[in-house]
């Protein structure tokens, strides 16, 4: 299977972040997504209720944009599109004009994709992974999967989603990740296929500094 520009294979699929080496956070229970930003109306919705909507699953690769790519991964859940147009939609009524939504996490990652991007059909809202249920390590008890994204758009433990009427920035709340986030300049597209991978810089300047800051964090491991 050929890979995209500037991608390597590794044999399995970590965690990885600006905060990768901590653990992953508790979640409390009921576990929420709250809906919130140019909405008439914010919501809570249980991760719980995603069992109850129409329910798919996708077969993808995961890319980081540090340059390792995990194959053949099996997500479940529900369709973003699906999502924001049964639930969404009727219940929270979006302003006119929303055109970026907003992913946080509970460990204060946030990413934002067009709302274009957001609808494309293999964006998932996922709570599965391999069958079962998605664990802590990779984002439970719901993240986001983009697959055509590199994982930076892919928030893990999604906690809130916003709504907003004009780009929103990617970043951290906490401010030492969010320094080192706006200083690695992430590209607002983040497309896998036109390799997106900073704002401004070409991809073939990053992509040897990349890896060797993947493998330095990761022990060399892959």
């Amino acid at each position: 299977m050929s890979l995209p520009p500037g991608q390597r294979y590794i044999g399995y699929f970590p965690r990885f972040g600006t905060h990768f080496s901590e653990p992953p956070p508790l979640i409390s229970e009921p576990a929420m997504i709250r809906i919130e930003g140019a909405v008439a109306r914010r919501l809570e919705v249980p991760v719980s209720r995603l069992a109850e909507l129409e329910r798919r699953t996708i077969t993808a690769d995961f890319h980081c944009v540090a340059g390792w790519s995990a194959q053949v991964l099996h997500w479940g859940g529900v369709a973003f599109r699906k999502f924001y147009e049964t639930v969404i939609v009727p219940e929270a009524q979006p302003e006119p004009g929303v055109s970026h939504i907003l992913f946080r996490g509970v460990d204060g990652y946030r990413s934002t994709l067009t709302l274009d991007d957001a609808f494309e059909n293999d964006v998932l809202l996922a709570d599965q992974l391999g069958g079962t249920a998605l664990n802590r390590t990779h984002g439970a008890p719901v993240r986001l999967v983009s697959p055509k994204q590199y994982g930076y758009k892919s928030t893990k433990h999604l906690g809130c989603i916003e709504l907003h009427t004009r780009e929103a920035a990617d970043g951290h709340e906490r401010a030492a990740p969010n320094i080192l986030l706006k200083l690695l300049g992430p590209h607002p597209r983040a497309r896998v296929s036109e390799e997106e991978r900073h704002r401004y810089l070409p991809a073939w300047v990053l992509r040897r500094i990349y890896w060797k800051i993947w493998l330095a964090r990761s022990g060399s491991r892959g």
